[in-house]
């Protein structure tokens, strides 16, 4: 296949099972701030979610550099708004917001003042007081980067006990997940979490998988061991994490542990684990820690030609989201409207 009709056929693909959150992100548009706003892929996007009718984006940064940028890239950015945060008549409402979220930690408004001029800072403050829906980053700017501003500000939604990430990989002609779907977590955030830590990321992937990608979730807990098949402390940590997670939320399809194609091929699973409920047929996998799942939705990228959408964040009170720093402008426009659509689901 040459390489113009291999991406057509991607491109094609990917369009048609995000068309239903396409609908949904236009169906009641939301404002989306990009921190990142002279950065070349961040504008190339802006302008492609504005003539798609996504999301009301909104870019951050020198409106100068920005316009100038664009028209080198022959971008059109009429209708984006663009906000130089030290020239915005709303900085002294986000620095004095700051610092009293902060003062208990040592913040000075002199500290407040540099800190929020920061565009991932002034960004992160928009959302907390509503002069934005939800933002996302990280096409220049590391996972850590995105993190602090919104753990400090932002901070995670009521009964939500860790911020984790998720990826949604759709791997064309493949008859695993959901004609082709998956979700993949955590890939991006948390390197070794706990039992419990576990079993609330699977939580709030299984809820993910429900509320945003419309899907009833089957969540396989994912080790190098099924069922038993080996001991090690390793194996404990998700063994307890699916019990948990069980005794936590029993109206979910919840199961582990297991390895990885017992998860998702029928056949292995009828040998390893004939009695799961999930074996077999998971469209949501949880990875014990972050190398495996980094490790792992990288795999299947590269060698199956997926799309990996992401990272996504939940469990935060107001989505803010990361991007791999080699994302695609395609990529930002997708992570953009997954975005408008969870701020949807949490107004």
């Amino acid at each position: 296949m040459e390489r113009s009709s291999y991406f057509f056929w991607k491109e094609k693909f990917i369009m048609e099972l995000m068309k239903k959150l396409w609908e949904s992100a236009k169906a009641d548009k939301r404002k989306i701030v990009l921190p990142e706003g002279d950065e070349e892929r961040t504008i190339v996007a802006a302008q492609k979610i504005q003539e798609l009718g996504l999301a009301y984006v909104i870019l951050v940064g020198d409106k100068d550099k920005i316009e100038e940028k664009a028209r080198e890239l022959t971008v059109n950015l009429d209708g984006v708004e663009i906000i130089d945060p030290n020239k915005s008549d709303r900085l002294e409402a986000y620095v004095n917001e700051f610092y009293e979220l902060r003062k208990n930690k040592g913040m000075t408004l002199e500290k407040a003042q540099k800190i929020v001029r920061d565009p991932l800072y002034f960004g992160t403050m928009m959302v907390k007081l509503n002069d934005a829906d939800g933002m996302v980053s990280g096409a220049v700017h590391t996972t850590g980067d995105l993190l602090r501003p919104g753990l400090q500000v932002i901070k995670t939604a009521p009964g939500v006990s860790v911020v984790s990430s998720f990826f949604i990989m759709m791997v064309p002609g493949s008859k695993y997940g959901e004609e082709g779907m998956l979700l993949f977590s955590d890939c991006a955030v948390n390197p070794n979490p706990t039992y419990e830590q576990l079993a609330a990321i699977a939580i709030a992937t299984a809820d993910t998988a429900r509320n945003l990608c419309k899907m009833e979730p089957r969540v396989a807990m994912l080790s190098f061991s099924t069922m038993g098949s080996a001991d090690h402390e390793m194996v404990d940590k998700v063994r307890r994490a699916t019990e948990l997670a069980k005794e936590l939320r029993p109206d979910l399809q919840i199961d582990g542990e297991l390895q990885l194609d017992a998860a998702i091929v029928d056949k292995v699973a009828a040998q390893k684990a004939p009695n799961s409920n999930v074996a077999g047929k998971a469209n949501v996998l949880i990875f014990p820690d972050l190398q495996s799942g980094n490790i792992g939705y990288k795999l299947v990228q590269r060698f199956a030609n997926a799309e990996a959408i992401g990272p996504m964040c939940q469990g935060f009170a107001k989505p803010i989201n990361d991007l791999s720093r080699g994302c695609s402008s395609e990529d930002i426009v997708n992570v953009v409207a997954l975005t408008a659509v969870q701020a949807q689901a949490q107004k």
